[in-house]
């Protein structure tokens, strides 16, 4: 028996319904492939970037522990690298010296709205300990002039208005290094200044006077 052409329906239907399968499955596809880097960018910013990294913008790691985690392998991979490439090593500075080091105490009289400098001679990588301490506050600037500088060229560690400090300075250059105290107040005040270090000569700077030079042995 023959089938008439109505019975049969038309070539076409049978590919349009392929065609839409085919689709349905790219889209299901496609829609597995954003599915899964959703999944590994969320694994990424909650997990791997806060273990890995110290990185964490959610939040999540420091719930899980892994933030801590993190900031350490930074670090130790920092210090792998401070000793690979020989940057760490001024960290752990030796430097020998021929002669010990030399220590005093000394105390400045400031006249009101007066200012002056004490500086000690040292080279490059010489080590020096202070303590200074005001009887009233004083505007103060540590700092340094460098051979071979400018004329009145100064290099600045610090600066500000206090009445103590103490600390250590590892000389970055060879040259003059001290401090700047200026008496604010409508008194005469006394600076005294402890050190000790590997400095074999100090100089006092006031206006108005010679220089006053101290040699150490």
């Amino acid at each position: 028996m023959t089938m008439t052409e109505e019975e049969i329906g038309p070539p076409h239907r049978a590919d349009a319904r392929d065609e839409h399968t085919a689709t349905d499955a790219r889209n299901r596809l496609a829609l597995a492939a954003g599915a899964a880097l959703l999944a590994a960018g969320l694994i990424l910013v909650m997990f791997i970037l806060p273990a890995e990294f110290g990185v964490d913008p959610l939040g999540t790691g420091a719930r899980a522990g892994l933030l801590d985690l993190g900031i350490t392998g930074q670090q130790v991979q920092a210090l792998e690298q401070a000793a690979t490439t020989g940057t760490g090593q001024a960290a752990v500075l030796i430097v020998p010296q021929e002669q010990g080091f030399n220590s005093e105490t000394v105390e400045f009289k400031v006249g009101p709205r007066q200012g002056m400098e004490y500086k000690y001679r040292l080279d490059k990588g010489e080590a020096l300990l202070y303590s200074w301490k005001a009887t009233s506050p004083v505007n103060v600037e540590f700092h340094a002039e460098p051979d071979g500088g400018p004329r009145g060229y100064a290099q600045t560690y610090e600066k500000s208005q206090a009445s103590e400090a103490s600390g250590t300075l590892a000389a970055p250059f060879s040259g003059i290094h001290g401090w700047y105290w200026e008496n604010i107040g409508d008194q005469e005040i006394t600076v005294t200044l402890t050190s000790a270090g590997y400095y074999n000569l100090s100089h006092e700077f006031r206006a108005g006077e010679p220089v006053k030079n101290k040699m150490f042995q």
